[in-house]
């Protein structure tokens, strides 16, 4: 658990958020905890709400107002902060909001983490200060800076600059708007920013799938633009768009930055088992080891940093580059995206018609809870009989690959359903087998 999510006023108020953080907070050091917030309507309560916690563990505020998530991880590096606090409930919906906790190496928690604090709400170990010991709010003014110069440093902004690019960026109403528009005139490029305002109050459902990005995809065309850049609200995830207004999405986002930085530096790469062979496929063509771990960026960044990965991300958008940060960046991707482009000459279009080619289907089905752990573990067990020619990895859900496709099953660890995902070749293949899988996990494995 690297945090909390809820329906705001449906089992998500103030109380819960205050003692959440406040769990949270008795577990840090005596140093400022970074304090910050997506752009969500809902924001101003629960930045109360977290303030007043951590203050009243004795512990100072370090308040930064709408910033991107990957920009909180990396201020808390920056500060030599205790811990960061980042009011947001990621792609979700207005109505939801959420907590997600950061470690002082400025990645977010571990699960024995985020278990330590699950204990302390349980036993109500709160660490309430006295009067005379209460921490203080303060407010930084510039949070973006560090991280802007970061990324700066891992592209080669002259090249970039000679090509004054046309870029249009989706912000979301969210909290990388502000950053965003900097970044990209930093590179010299014309930027039409829509959704720049940090109000919540989206043009669009939040997260940037296809289906919610229509009108934007017929923007960037029409605006002479490159590429257009999709953020969700905390702006650790990145959907694309060619010149041509054709949605290229968000698992190819890491696909091209694996594409740019590995014919740099070659090294390992890591990816979670949910994310598509694109990736794995550039960087075996490289000579590059590739390593796969459960879903979640925590686990991605344990072992990037165990391995020494030169990059990794998973296949939502999320690109992880370790000079920058250890949090998933948009503003990292939408640097390498332009540092490709320029670098190649060559427009987005053409680039992703060179990609490795896969068809991807994902589902979701109810999950069952007949049975509980045992019963889901049941079920992976008579899946995996049913595909003995399959070799399978079960460290998160049910994994299955073949040569020519493969299958990922999950239970959702933020909602009650499950998840397959296939990849093959062709999306016929890939939709039977999804098909398939489906079945077995709606029957609960019923022949």
């Amino acid at each position: 658990m690297s945090g909390l999510r809820g329906v705001v006023g449906d089992g998500l108020d103030p109380t819960v958020v205050v003692e959440f953080a406040a769990a949270y907070a008795s577990g840090c050091a005596l140093g400022p905890i970074v304090v910050g917030h997506d752009g969500r309507v809902s924001a101003q309560v629960f930045t109360s709400a977290v303030l007043a916690a951590v203050t009243a563990t004795g512990r100072d505020a370090l308040l930064v107002g709408p910033t991107a998530t990957p920009t909180i991880g990396r201020l808390v590096r920056d500060q030599a902060a205790a811990g960061g606090i980042q009011i947001s409930a990621s792609h979700n919906p207005s109505k939801y909001n959420g907590l997600k906790f950061f470690q002082p190496e400025g990645m977010v928690l571990s699960a024995a983490q985020g278990r330590a604090i699950l204990d302390r709400l349980n036993r109500r170990a709160f660490e309430w200060a006295p009067w005379d010991a209460l921490g203080r709010v303060r407010s930084l003014d510039d949070p973006d800076q560090a991280h802007l110069k970061h990324v700066l440093n891992i592209v080669d902004v002259d090249a970039i600059r000679r090509r004054k690019f046309t870029v249009v960026l989706d912000a979301c109403h969210g909290a990388g708007g502000r950053l965003g528009a900097v970044l990209l005139r930093s590179l010299g490029c014309k930027a039409v920013v829509l959704g720049a305002l940090p109000d919540g109050r989206y043009d669009h459902p939040p997260e940037p799938t296809e289906a919610n990005l229509h009108a934007f995809s017929a923007i960037v065309p029409a605006t002479g633009a490159v590429v257009g850049f999709a953020q969700d609200p905390d702006a650790d995830r990145l959907a694309l768009v060619d010149e041509t207004g054709r949605y290229i999405g968000e698992e190819l986002t890491l696909a091209l930055a694996v594409s740019r930085r590995l014919t740099q530096v070659r090294g390992p790469l890591v990816l979670n088992l949910s994310t598509s062979r694109v990736s794995e496929d550039l960087a075996v063509r490289l000579g590059c080891p590739v390593h796969r771990t459960p879903v979640g960026e925590i686990h991605v960044v344990e072992r990037m940093r165990a391995v020494g990965a030169v990059l990794g991300g998973e296949g939502n958008g999320g690109v992880i580059d370790p000079r920058v940060g250890f949090v998933r960046d948009s503003f990292v991707a939408m640097a390498l995206v332009l540092d490709l482009l320029a670098a190649t000459e060559e427009p987005l279009s053409r680039l992703v018609d060179a990609l490795p080619k896969y068809a991807m289907v994902k589902d979701q089905y109810p999950l069952q809870r007949d049975g509980g752990p045992d019963g889901i573990a049941a079920l992976w067990d008579k899946i995996t009989a049913a595909y003995p020619e399959a070799k399978s990895d079960r460290r998160d859900g049910l994994r299955l690959d073949w040569s020519d496709r493969w299958v990922h099953v999950r239970s959702s660890n933020t909602e009650p359903i499950v998840r397959v995902i296939a990849e093959s070749a062709d999306s016929a293949t890939s939709r039977a087998l999804a098909d398939q899988i489906g079945r077995w996990v709606t029957s609960g494995g019923a022949s």
